[in-house]
């Protein structure tokens, strides 16, 4: 019986579990791919958005070559992070079911094994389910919801349709490396500059506007995708005129949504957050309507890593501190463990 089960290894779940090897507790972490996925599945060679202060477990550890980390980098320090710390992390194990038994015992069923806990931390990315256009052709093998390195497209005729910084770069990426990159956008997205609404950061976009004045770049103010068609895109602009496209490659970057169905399934409430659906849970314990059940990282309101990480700073040492006070020993066989951190320094 584990005190708790993290589902999850990015910056979240790492975190939660270094805290949980701390406070002594019985853990472990299920994570369906590899560590730090959502990390692992940006494009090639990016430099990632935050400075180290927002990305780090300790203050001073995550050490780039610049200001800010490549995605290399990062993927590295959380890597090097969890095998440094021996934290109990099994990647390419999925999670199939969580059900509660009875009150504070859930069984997880996973691809290859089958577990009990008293607590679950829901640690999972916001990436599973990328949004669709709804547009004829959008399942054409050239159209693809997730960008990832340039090379390929190196004299290509590449199309790139979204309004975020993900967008943005993937059309920078592009430009700058060969291809005949169109970045296509409502124009509202391209002219807004308030961070608090999704808007491109100015740090992505000052680079775009000399891409354009390079003319290794173009951009197309959208009124709506009509179809997609092999060689062709066909869009309207945001008057109403109709334009046909030459494309090799297309690129529709419009956001994803995390899958809440687990969650849903042990009838945790849910919300219409700022990016989507999100889990209703406590802003100070992070525990959803569901006792026992927790949710901190990328699919809650916390969208950052530097939330997701404080996030799981907070919950688990109230976690333990419950734990203890509801699990008095009476043996010392049974005795709660001295916090590992202490034991080690």
């Amino acid at each position: 019986m584990l005190d708790l089960l993290i589902i999850g290894a990015g910056p979240a779940g790492i975190a939660a579990a270094y805290e949980a090897k701390c406070a002594g507790l019985d853990y472990l972490v299920l994570e369906k791919g590899l560590i730090g996925n959502t990390i692992y599945n940006y494009p090639v060679g990016l430099t990632v958005f935050s400075t180290t202060n927002e990305l780090e477990f300790t203050e001073g550890d995550l050490k780039p070559a610049r200001e800010k980390p490549t995605r290399e980098e990062l993927l590295s320090y959380y890597v090097r992070f969890v095998l440094d710390n021996d934290l109990n992390v099994r990647t390419e194990e999925a999670v199939l079911t969580v059900d509660e038994i009875e009150p504070h015992v859930f069984a997880v069923k996973t691809d290859k094994a089958e577990y009990k806990a008293k607590n679950v931390l829901f640690a999972i990315g916001a990436m599973d389910h990328p949004r669709k256009l709804n547009v004829p052709g959008e399942d054409l093998p050239h159209v693809f919801d997730h960008f990832r390195e340039t090379y390929p497209w190196v004299r290509k005729k590449a199309l790139v349709i979204g309004g975020g910084n993900s967008a943005g770069e993937a059309a920078l990426f592009l430009a700058e490396e060969g291809a005949e990159a169109t970045l296509a956008i409502f124009r509202e997205d391209w002219t807004n500059t308030d961070p608090k609404q999704g808007c491109i950061k100015y740090w992505v976009k000052q680079p775009l506007e000399n891409a354009l004045g390079e003319h290794c770049l173009r951009l197309f103010f959208l009124g709506r995708v009509v179809e997609f068609r092999t060689g062709e895109t066909v869009l309207e602009n945001d008057a109403g005129e109709r334009a046909v496209i030459p494309t090799d490659v297309v690129f529709v970057l419009i956001g994803s949504d995390a899958d809440l169905t687990l969650l849903k399934n042990l009838g945790v409430a849910t919300e219409n957050g700022k990016y989507g659906d999100v889990p209703v849970y406590s802003e100070e314990t992070f525990e959803t309507n569901v006792p026992g059940v927790f949710a901190a990282g990328h699919f809650t309101n916390q969208r950052h890593i530097k939330g997701a990480i404080d996030a799981a700073k907070a919950l688990v040492p109230r976690l333990a501190e419950r734990l203890r006070s509801n699990e008095e020993p009476a043996t010392p066989e049974k005795a709660w463990p001295a916090a590992a951190c202490e034991q080690e320094s």
